[in-house]
């Protein structure tokens, strides 16, 4: 009955190690995407800014 605890016990500790392996992947993966296309999205929305401004006569649009 102790093996059966004792290894149950160490399997928990190897599933928190995987599950805190995956996040970090995770994580990594969506730093990786936003940088390699965070300069296409900015884009995308300023040129969706600027013709709503041509077509209604808006304000500027703010760009940092």
């Amino acid at each position: 009955m102790d093996i059966m605890r004792s290894k149950e016990r160490s399997e928990d500790g190897a599933s928190s190690v995987e599950y805190g392996l995956l996040i970090a992947g995770i994580a990594t993966l969506i730093v990786l995407v936003v940088f390699l296309l965070g300069g296409q999205v900015v884009a995308m929305f300023g040129n969706t800014c600027d013709q709503l401004q041509a077509k209604t006569g808006g304000s500027s649009c703010a760009r940092n």
